[in-house]
């Protein structure tokens, strides 16, 4: 039986443990590790008001780490713990005075699109309840802006997303 590509390899396999390691590598622990970097930094930082503020962080996660699809095991697992840090990051660095926030974004017009086939990207703009388009990087851009510059907002995680699902596949 021909399996889909998860826990699974698709001849019915185990998947492979390093390629699942390395996409957590890359994904969950550079986050991770340039969170820490970054709040070393920051915690060196006089603080900026009288609150005691000292900077902000915003992570970059994925609506895969809510719903993700067949085939997006080791990604959305890699998501999910960004999105599963935040709230604990934000909870941590709130003795030195450093707000942590991600942006799970869904699907946003890149240059990583620009290759994937019309008839694919069409299908996915197809779903996205509204506006029925792709997100504009700009609209990504002024959603880290506010999160960065909103001095309440901390532990959050904002989907930028149009209100897409992803379907299982």
């Amino acid at each position: 039986m021909r399996r889909p590509y998860g826990a699974l390899g698709r001849d019915g396999t185990p998947h492979d443990r390093d390629l699942f390691t390395d996409t957590v590598d890359l994904n969950l622990v550079g986050t991770f590790n340039t969170l820490r970097f970054a709040a070393s930094a920051m915690n060196e930082l006089e603080p900026v008001d009288d609150d005691g503020q000292r900077g902000a962080v915003v992570m970059v996660a994925s609506i895969a780490g809510f719903e993700g699809q067949i085939g997006q095991l080791a990604y959305g697992a890699a998501k999910a713990g960004i999105i599963g840090m935040t709230v604990i990051a934000a909870r941590d660095l709130s003795a030195s005075g450093i707000r942590v926030n991600t942006i799970a974004p869904g699907t946003i017009e890149t240059r990583a699109w620009e290759q994937a086939p019309a008839d694919m990207k069409k299908a996915f703009e197809d779903k996205v309840p509204f506006p029925k388009r792709f997100g504009k990087p700009e609209e990504f851009a002024r959603l880290a802006e506010h999160l960065l510059t909103n001095d309440y907002l901390n532990g959050h995680v904002a989907r930028i997303d149009g209100a897409i699902r992803f379907d299982p596949k």
